[in-house]
């Protein structure tokens, strides 16, 4: 069973900086794509990000273009969402899951998420 665990969020001011990470198990990590997804209070999950596999090929939400990074380290199980300039439209809980390129979540193992909340 796939297993995810994100954490990383916190409360910042507008125009903060956060990192987030998210670890997997249960599954071969090097050989799937992987995203971030985030979920506001009242609203439907949304995507954020996605890395290709190899690291090589990146997708994102129009919104977070240029402020966020999405990276991955394979011998870590790991995937990192480098979130800057920090938006309070940005307050959310963020989740990460395998994706079916570009952007769909493509596992129903959900993990807790982080959650991040941007202060104006």
């Amino acid at each position: 069973q796939v297993h995810m665990v994100e954490f990383g969020g916190g409360t910042v001011q507008a125009g903060g900086s956060l990192r987030l990470s998210c670890t997997a198990s249960g599954l071969t990590f090097n050989l799937y794509d992987m995203g971030w997804f985030r979920q506001a209070p009242g609203k439907e999950r949304e995507f954020v990000a996605s890395i290709r596999w190899t690291g090589n090929y990146t997708y994102y939400k129009e919104s977070v273009k240029g402020r966020f990074t999405i990276s991955r380290a394979n011998a870590k199980n790991t995937v990192y969402l480098q979130m800057t300039s920090l938006k309070p439209e940005d307050t959310a809980v963020y989740f990460c899951n395998i994706i079916t390129w570009p952007d769909n979540a493509d596992s129903d193992d959900w993990g807790q998420g982080t959650q991040v909340t941007v202060s104006s």
